[in-house]
């Protein structure tokens, strides 16, 4: 999910990866929500699904602003 809708680059797989990690490590709401309510592996499932599209958009920022520079 992180790395859709990037560049084909390996400098924003890199970012999309550690993004999706630092989301899924830290777990801003809802994503700790998602784990600590929904129990099995639905839980276990919809945080990372979550922490995906937090790492997507703000990768999505940061490209924007790297093309407004570029």
């Amino acid at each position: 999910i992180a790395l859709a809708l990037v560049p084909h680059h390996p400098v924003a797989v890199l970012c999309g990866f550690l993004l999706f990690r630092l989301f899924d490590i830290f777990k801003p709401f809802p994503v700790g929500w998602l784990d600590q309510h929904l129990h099995g592996g639905l839980g276990i499932m919809l945080d990372d699904v979550m922490a995906g599209f937090y790492a997507l958009a703000v990768l999505q920022i940061g490209v924007k602003i790297c093309n407004l520079i570029a």
